[in-house]
């Protein structure tokens, strides 16, 4: 038998392991609003057992260990679906910020009736050749020309400038990115320092992991990262094919760098190894910037210099009212860059309408510059212009429209991954009240127990006596 005193330490011990149950219990309810929180059980076993006359007898129990209850698998899928969620948010959020700079001038969910975008200014333009092909001896209409050419070069100069400085602030948010991701590369190598010696020493590091977990799955928000896990419970990371963190050591960081262009790129900062990313919120800006924004861009230039070569290659030929020629209407050779002759800003007689000189009631050349706004343009893929600037104009919002549609998909995808986690290793209220029950009874009779022994031991002393 295991006597008095071995009994007694039989209650002993169970005491204390319900006491660290309800301990451990309590702990979960007061992380259960916190999100990085993985709920933690106590593992009780049988303690070993005692040799007796009558065979082996137990000893009651013993707590093994504190386990923190996560699945490796769905924490790297919830991972792997940030990458994709900062991607198409970042996507969105460059695109939504053109939307909002560009809307007045590129006529996208105007909701002023009376707004005028670069298509209206195309179109008032031919529009005032048309009426100086009607009147044009008229010096009103002369000025007309002369302001709708003025006002459609400012509207593409305000548009190239806006997202000019749309580009500037997504490489702004590119090196601001990719700080953070550097913070929290130091910080996942520091936690793996002291997780590794917590581990060492034969304790847990359950509240560490969770603090490493937060800061993997914030570092895989702003670019799509690798994981291994280790024996000792460190965790290297890599970022596209380049392992970053091994163990407790930062082995390099990340750099935004320009390649040549203005248009930061990443790479590592010590190994100069240019990064392929494939996910993240930095690539999602780099991939907004350098696709639907640099197409916009380059796509305004051609239909800017387009503009000025046709229209100046058949105004040339034209004559003013005292009989000039070779004069252009345009100056400048992109979007950025276009405007109106100086001189007639000054004098609308110096616009050349005839294509006879001295004929001031001719109309031939003015009448050439109106038919041109519906003729279609090799260098705009045999569009007209108001046609191209439409087609630029649909792709961009169906870039936008897309990266809608994704981050829609993506938030979908994500509440079911974190369903799937939370129903593993989310905190339920109601089953850590239930566990508290479980072992506050359990803890009121062990201590019955002992008082029991202690009642016996008294009779035993009383014995002697």
């Amino acid at each position: 038998m295991l006597g008095l005193f071995n009994t007694l330490s039989l209650g002993a011990r169970a005491l204390q392991a319900n006491q660290l149950g309800v301990e451990v219990t309590g702990q979960n309810l007061a992380n259960s609003s916190n999100a990085a929180y993985a709920r933690q059980q106590v593992v009780l076993s049988t303690s070993t057992p005692t040799p007796t006359s009558l065979g082996m007898q137990g000893t009651g129990v013993q707590v093994s260990s504190i386990q923190q209850v996560r699945d490796a698998l769905l924490d790297g899928q919830v991972r792997d679906e940030s990458s994709v969620g900062g991607y198409w948010n970042s996507q969105q959020s460059a695109l939504e910020s053109a939307q909002g700079q560009l809307g007045e001038f590129l006529n996208l969910n105007s909701s002023s009736p009376d707004s005028q975008g670069l298509s209206d200014e195309i179109n008032n333009l031919f529009n005032s050749f048309q009426s100086l092909a009607t009147s044009p001896t008229s010096t009103s209409d002369r000025q007309d020309v002369v302001n709708q050419a003025q006002t459609l070069a400012q509207g593409f100069n305000q548009v190239s400038q806006q997202l000019s400085s749309l580009n500037d602030s997504l490489n702004t948010s590119v090196t601001n990115n990719v700080t953070s991701a550097n913070q929290l590369l130091s910080q996942i190598a520091e936690l793996n320092g002291q997780i590794a010696n917590a581990t060492a020493s034969g304790g847990n590091a359950n509240d560490l992991n969770d603090t490493r977990e937060q800061d993997l799955e914030n570092l895989a928000k702003l670019v799509k990262i690798q994981t291994t896990t280790n024996a000792n419970g460190t965790v290297n990371v890599s970022i596209g094919g380049t392992q970053l963190v091994s163990g407790k050591q930062a082995l390099d960081t990340l750099q935004a760098y320009d390649p040549g262009n203005g248009q930061l790129q990443v790479r590592t900062a010590t190994g100069g190894t240019p990064l392929t990313l494939s996910g993240g919120s930095i690539q999602g800006t780099i991939d907004a910037r350098d696709g639907a924004l640099q197409t916009l861009r380059s796509n305004l230039d051609t239909l800017a210099s387009s503009l000025i070569s046709q229209v100046n290659g058949i105004y040339s030929t034209g004559y003013d009212l005292n009989g000039n020629t070779g004069g252009t209407l345009f100056t400048g050779t992109n979007a950025a860059t276009i405007a109106v002759n100086s001189s007639l800003q000054t004098d609308p007689s110096l616009v050349q309408a005839a294509g006879v000189s001295g004929a001031t009631g001719d109309n031939s050349v003015a009448l050439q510059l109106a038919q041109l706004g519906s003729q279609s343009i090799a260098g705009l893929n045999n569009q007209t212009f108001s046609d191209a600037f439409a087609s630029q104009v649909g792709a961009f919002g169906f870039a936008l429209s897309n990266a809608n549609a994704e981050v829609t998909n993506h938030s979908s995808v994500a509440s079911m991954l974190q369903n799937q986690r939370d129903s593993v290793s989310g905190v339920s209220i109601e089953e850590e009240v239930a566990n508290l029950i479980t072992f506050q009874q359990a803890y009121s009779a062990s201590s019955k127990i002992i008082t029991t022994v202690d009642q016996m031991l008294q009779t035993v002393v009383s014995l002697k006596n």
